[in-house]
């Protein structure tokens, strides 16, 4: 408010002169200047207003001097809030004040239940310069929303002039009284001169209060550290600081290569996107992009584009991770900028809610926010729970998409407290009350009266499932044993004995674990005295087996447990010996082992097996006699593995797997199989049936061709699964090629028939070997082969054929997996040789006059056609050719005319005559031999007059077969005969030499040229030249040099053009302008660039664009561009790329 900056000002004056006697100690009582700005009601404020809205009272604008701490108070009505508002206090627009802006800044937030009022507080310790701005702060509960602003001031440290004066205005002794020593004007001088020199200072601070030193730090410093270096010295307004950066007076290089360069910063929020611009002075110079000193690639998050000069970089959904100093590189020359990624506010969606549990319960407490993968932080009472104290500690941390859980396995009473939960945008806070849980006894206890062999039974219930404890006979630990069982069955405890003897009587106490509770019993042994009278009773077996037969049976299943219990009558008692055919059993330990108890006599094997299978015999005895019983023991397992598993046929998907059943089924019938299939070389089976498969033949579909697969078995009875089988020999399912396509007859004779095909639509994994053809005579069934070994190419001549006869062929496909379907012709071919009129195929190069060199081999081949096969006769003039220097071959198809070494005779016409019977066709071939040309004749110098010669000459006898092109005229001075070429390709045989030099006499040659080249030896005048000095002056004429600059123009446009896609096209013109424009290609109006299928070439003024294999998608409108100093100009047309029907 404008009335605190008075207030603050004059609160050091008046502590000045109450505390006078002690100067130094007034500077620190001007602390509390600036919460007195708070201190006057509002309602004796001349500008205070009535509380409105959520604020009743908002924060005041204060001045403070610079080190001094300040407090910002603001008081928000609960009543206007649905819910606990969250506080967040701003600098500037954007900068939100909290932990990353430095330890000074501290936010308090209080509570007043009575009248719901919340009063929030901005603590700032040790302010500085930079501390000086605009602030805001903002409220949010739930959808409601409000903020208000206010201003720091921040003055530098003021002192009294008085107070100056007098402290500067001392005696310049140590002693202490006033009246010793002389006054000490330097030292107010002095203090004078560091007033003057804090005022400069002062003046030279921009208004962001940044001491002109900084100023120099941050100028020299990298874009990567101007954040360490704000928060360093204090600065909060990051963007003012940029923009102050951007507008420095800073010498700036003028870049070759830039001519737009980067912001020094940008800023983006998280999930959207962004782009980087940069615009280069060469279009042609390559350019890269890097994120902290790593290269870019191209890619759906990073793409490129180029828009004339410009260079952009668009990141796509930028995130936290694209938070980085970025840099462009131009040659050598570099760009640099920032980007800032600001995350969004996380809100809270679900709040903790308080709970109550009991020790040792498991607690959950779970937080819902609005964003996947936000950083939560969890206090208790105040103290941050991180993961890596959590392996020490009892919680848990854990993440589930927009759920953030705190887990407790076991809570204790430690663990309660106030738990709260921090966003960087909301918390929330709940209580977690911890109680110790009681233990009930449900049932107690009770004492027992037992008599000899009889069994005891203590019993006690408590409230709790899961208490353990343990018994205590006498005070000690109670173990278990044969006759002593201790069970704990829900809330009941147990303790059984059994044959209760003498030494059993005593105190039985039960104790519970992790309570101070304890149950006692007494147990008390009843002796009773009985006369013994001896008694004999012949011994009895009392069998009871669980068989269906009338035999005594009984069935076990494979390393389970058997135990026999036999009750045996008899007095005195018996003697059992138990038996297995002659093999007697006596052990009491072991596997199979002998347990008598009392009356019962007991067979035990542990993990019966299947050689336990057999007839057992049980023997008792006694004086008054004995009994026999036998017992049929048969052992069940599971089926031993199939047998012989193999595949006998694949297909493109499938193949047949046939295996054997196993030898031994276990003693149950064998109820069906499983099969599981893998690719070869992976550990992963996949099963192929979940239902259990009764046949012994299965087909396994919906495999992959050309994969190498492998397949087990698993037989299944009543009591599992056996083990499983041998695994297959790896297959692989492959299919035989579809038919071959487009079967056609090319050629017949008398004998033979000449077939072509095109290969197979369909060929699959196992590729192709070849081809077999076979034909089928009319009038029989049988197909005979005409090869054994498949042919590769697609095509075939089949030979001794019978004349005349109707023969039907046809082709099948060869690989790996067999043969493919035929593919047959449709009608019967009658093997007999066709008449076809002869026929002269010309090549374009021998159409016309054929020229060779002298020496050079000459080389014809000339195809025709005709048949059956024709009479071929060369000949030159009418007469047949000299066979000893004319090599000719002649095939079914072509004729070769070959010279080795060609000769000036071998010039003239040759006809070539082509004859089946009474038909004929012949051509005509015109060759010429030719060599160089021999010397001009009769080289003479005519005339000469002043510096120049008039030279004439005849042209050479021979000619070399060949016209003469031109001539080559030299100089040569007589006094040094080294010869100069004057002219090249002179037509005329006459010439005038200029440019003589003055009393010199020179001679003159002439070579002829013609298609080989310069004349051997030259033509010689013989006469010279001789250049006489006369009086001669020299006037030179004015010269005015021409302008040959013109802007550009397009001589020859470009033409709208049709293309069949596929094949390469080209679009031309020609432009003609001075200097030499720079052309530019564009398709669509936009430029074409570095692209492969571009080829873009300019000689001398004619311009090609090529295009490589056109597709549909290259049709549009294409212009060319040339522009100079002068103008530009633009030549246009419209291209269609067809595709063939």
């Amino acid at each position: 408010m404008p009335e605190a900056k008075p207030a603050a000002k004059k609160a050091p004056a008046g502590k000045d002169a109450a505390a006078k006697p002690a100067p130094k100690e007034a500077p620190p009582q001007e602390a509390p200047a600036a919460p007195s700005t708070e201190a006057p009601p509002e309602d004796q404020s001349p500008t205070a207003e009535e509380p409105t809205g959520v604020f009743l009272k908002k924060p005041d604008s204060v001045s403070v001097e610079n080190g001094k701490d300040t407090v910002i108070v603001a008081k928000l009505n609960g009543k206007e809030l649905p819910a606990k508002p969250a506080v967040k206090w701003f600098k500037g627009k954007w900068l939100e004040l909290g932990s990353k802006s430095g330890a000074r800044f501290s936010f308090k937030e209080s509570h007043d239940a009575a009248s719901n009022v919340y009063t929030v507080e901005l603590h700032i310790t040790k302010v500085v310069l930079g501390d000086r701005g605009d602030y805001r702060i903002e409220v949010k509960a739930k959808d409601f929303c409000d903020s208000c602003a206010f201003n720091i001031d921040v003055e530098s440290p003021r002192q009294d002039s008085a107070g100056q004066s007098l402290e500067s205005f001392k005696r310049s002794s140590e002693a202490k009284s006033d009246t010793a020593g002389e006054l000490d004007f330097s030292g107010l001088l002095k203090k004078r001169q560091v007033v003057e020199e804090e005022k400069k200072k002062k003046k030279d601070d921009d208004d962001l209060g940044i001491p002109p030193e900084i100023w120099e730090l941050l100028k020299g410093a990298k874009k990567s550290e101007y954040e360490r270096i704000a928060f360093q010295y204090g600065i909060t307004d990051l963007r003012g600081m940029l923009k102050r950066l951007k507008k420095a007076k800073v010498e700036v290089k003028k870049s070759a290569a830039f001519t737009k360069k980067l912001d020094p910063a940008y800023q983006v929020d998280k999930g959207n996107k962004i782009k980087l611009v940069v615009e280069i002075s060469n279009p042609d110079l390559p350019l890269k992009w890097f994120k902290n000193g790593q290269e870019i690639k191209p890619s759906s998050k990073y793409v490129f584009e180029n828009v004339g000069k410009k260079r952009i970089l668009t990141i796509n959904k930028c995130t936290l991770a694209d938070d980085a100093a970025y840099e462009v590189v131009v040659k050598d020359e570099k760009c640099f900028t920032e980007l800032f990624v600001k995350e969004p506010p996380v809100l809270i969606v679900t709040p903790l809610e308080d709970q109550q549990v009991f020790v040792g319960d498991r607690v959950e407490m779970a937080v819902e926010v609005s964003e996947e993968g936000a950083q939560v932080m969890w206090l208790k009472d105040g103290v941050e729970l991180t993961r890596e104290d959590s392996f020490k500690a009892r919680y848990r941390l854990k993440k589930d998409g927009k759920r953030h859980i705190l887990i407790y396995t076991e809570v204790a009473m430690e663990d309660k407290g106030h738990y709260k939960v921090m966003t960087n945008g909301d918390q929330c806070e709940a209580e977690l009350i911890v109680e110790e849980k009681q233990l009930e006894v449900l049932q107690d206890i009770a004492d027992l009266t037992v008599k000899a062999s009889e069994q005891a039974v203590f019993k006690c219930e408590v409230s709790d499932e899961k208490v353990t404890g343990k018994w205590y006979k006498n005070g000690v630990e109670v173990r278990p044993s044969k006759r002593i069982t201790i069970s704990h069955t829900g809330r009941i405890h147990k303790l059984v004995i059994d044959d209760v003897r003498p030494e059993d009587e005593g105190d039985y106490t039960f104790v519970p674990d992790g309570y101070a509770l304890s149950l006692s019993a007494k147990l008390n042994f009843l002796e009773i005295k009985v006369e013994y009278v001896p008694k004999q009773e012949p011994p009895k077996i009392h069998l009871d087996c669980s068989g269906q037969t009338s035999e005594n049976s009984v069935v076990v299943v494979a390393g389970n447990k058997l135990r026999l219990d036999v009750s045996i009558t008899g007095e005195p008692r018996p003697v059992a010996t138990w038996m297995k055919e002659d093999e007697v059993f006596t052990g009491t330990e072991g596997r199979v082992r002998i347990e008598q108890r009392g009356d019962i006599s007991s067979f035990v094997i542990e993990s019966a097996e299947r050689g336990d299978e057999g007839r057992y015999t049980i023997k008792v005895t006694n004086p008054a006699g004995e009994d026999v019983a036998s017992i049929l023991l048969k052992v069940v397992d599971v089926p031993d593995p199939p047998e012989a598993v193999r595949v006998t046929s694949v297909g493109e998907d499938w193949a047949v797997l046939v295996w054997e059943p196993p030898k031994y089924d276990g003693g149950r019938p064998v109820t069906g199989y499983l099969l599981e299939r893998k690719k070869k070389g992976s550990q992963r089976w996949m099963k192929l049936n979940f239902e259990v498969f009764t046949e012994t033949t299965y087909e396994s579909t919906n495999m992959i061709e050309g994969i190498l697969y492998e397949m087990r078995v698993f037989a299944v009875n009543a009591i599992g699964v056996s083990q499983p089988s041998m695994n297959t020999k790896p297959f692989m399912p492959i299919a035989p090629t579809s038919e071959p396509q487009h079967l056609t007859v090319e050629d017949v004779t008398d004998t033979t028939a000449t077939l072509k095909w095109r290969p197979p639509e369909k060929i699959g994994a196992g590729g192709i070997d070849g081809y077999l053809i076979e034909y089928c005579v009319e009038g029989s069934d049988e197909w005979i082969p005409a090869n054994t070994e498949p042919v590769e190419r697609c095509g075939f001549t089949v030979k001794n054929l019978p004349t005349g006869a109707k023969i039907t062929f046809r082709v099948v496909g060869v690989n790996i997996a067999g043969r493919s379907q035929p593919a047959t012709l449709a009608q019967p071919v009658t093997i007999r040789e066709i008449v076809e009129q002869p026929k002269i195929r010309l090549p374009r190069h021998l159409r016309q006059t054929y020229v060779r060199k002298v020496g050079e081999h000459l080389n014809l081949v000339i195809p025709f056609q005709g048949k059956p096969r024709p009479q071929v006769v060369w000949t030159k003039g009418g007469a047949p050719i000299d066979t000893a220097h004319v090599h000719v071959r002649t095939s079914d198809f072509d004729t070769v005319f070959f010279v080795r070494q060609a000769a000036r005779s071998d010039s003239g016409e040759y006809e070539l005559t082509v004859q089946i019977e009474n038909m004929k066709d012949t051509a005509t071939v015109r060759i010429r031999v030719v060599e160089k040309a021999g010397p001009p004749e009769n080289v003479m110098v005519k005339e000469v007059w002043g510096t120049n010669a008039l030279v004439e000459w005849q042209p050479p006898r021979d000619d070399g077969n060949s016209e003469i092109t031109g001539y080559l005229v030299q100089k040569a001075d007589k006094k040094t005969m080294e010869w100069f070429t004057v002219y090249e390709r002179n037509r005329h045989t006459s010439c005038t030499v200029s440019d003589l030099i003055m009393g010199n006499e020179y001679y003159f040659r002439v070579y002829s040229e013609n298609i080989c080249g310069l004349s051997d030896l030259p033509g010689v005048s013989k006469n010279t030249a001789r250049i006489v000095k006369t009086g001669m002056t020299l006037k030179l004429p004015e010269y005015k040099e021409h302008d040959f600059r013109t802007p550009p123009k397009f001589l020859t446009p470009l033409f709208d053009r049709v293309v069949v896609a596929g094949y390469a096209a080209a679009l031309n013109c020609a432009v003609r302008g001075h200097p030499k424009p720079k052309v530019v290609w564009m398709k669509n109006k936009m430029e074409i660039r570095e692209d492969p299928k571009f080829l873009m070439t300019n000689h001398q003024g004619v311009l090609t664009l090529n295009i490589r294999r056109p597709s549909p998608f290259d049709s549009g409108t294409y212009s060319c561009r040339a522009v100079n100093e002068l103008g530009e100009a633009l030549a246009e047309c419209k291209l269609e790329v067809r595709v063939p029907q």
